[in-house]
């Protein structure tokens, strides 16, 4: 029991706001069949395989299928991030994550938006698009098949981008219309050229070495295994599990 997740006080006061109407028959604990969910999504582990101290299994994966689909975890990961207070550096990447045959198999519902799963050359594969802050915590979460290019990702971000100094990323991002749109947003870029420009880009060497922060979010993001290795078909509750792994790590 010693080595159960539970959520504490303080932090059911902060999730609580976030929390659906419950509608007719009142909801069953919700810091038990919270803290159950997280475990099970920590721990990579079957619905079925949930210490009996969380209840029923069906009770903990009801609750997360239908809170995922309504984007409940992904609101309050935004939620408590939007509080971030950055006001000098953000920062942003992409990682792969790699999808279990479990996710890749079966057909695509017809009138669907895919699955959001790519082959490239490490195999099917989602991609994280994530900007954080100067302390390497997210902000924002965006995932795209894996062979989808970073410009996808800042395209998508771009409009959620704090009012910030800089913007520090790697050499996928060296494009003339990112770092415009950066300039008309009043974001200096720190982001290296690409080896084939035939004219070098500065930018400054030292700032550009504390982007190793994002990379640090990245592998404690994928110390969680259902973040890791995607499990679900379902790309908005696949996203449900990179906010609530994001969630408990950095904003709670």
């Amino acid at each position: 029991m010693s080595d159960l997740f539970w959520l504490t006080d303080a932090q059911m006061a902060r999730l609580e706001p976030f929390f659906p109407k419950s509608h007719g028959k009142p909801r069953v604990d919700d810091r038990r069949v919270l803290s159950g969910i997280i475990f099970i999504n920590r721990n990579g582990l079957r619905w079925r395989d949930a210490p009996s101290a969380y209840g029923p299994h069906k009770t903990l994966y009801n609750r997360w299928k239908r809170w995922s689909d309504k984007g409940i975890f992904a609101q309050m990961m935004a939620g408590l991030a939007a509080e971030h207070g950055e006001e000098k550096t953000v920062m942003i990447d992409a990682t792969y994550l790699k999808a279990h045959r479990t996710a890749t198999s079966l057909g695509v519902k017809k009138g669907g938006g895919g699955r959001l799963i790519g082959r490239t050359k490490g195999g099917m594969n989602t991609k994280l698009h994530a900007i954080c802050d100067s302390r390497g915590r997210p902000l924002n979460l965006f995932v795209t098949a894996g062979q989808v290019s970073d410009y996808i990702g800042a395209r998508a971000l771009l409009s959620s981008l704090p009012d910030v100094d800089w913007l520090l990323g790697d050499r996928g991002y060296d494009a003339d219309w990112f770092r415009e749109a950066l300039k008309d947003k009043g974001i200096r870029s720190c982001i290296p050229g690409r080896k084939q420009r035939k004219k070098a880009v500065k930018y400054d060497k030292r700032r550009y070495k504390r982007r190793n922060r994002i990379e640090i979010m990245f592998g404690r993001l994928k110390d969680w295994r259902r973040v890791a290795t995607r499990y679900d078909r379902c790309p908005k509750v696949f996203l449900s599990a990179i906010a609530l792994a994001a969630l408990v790590i950095y904003w709670l």
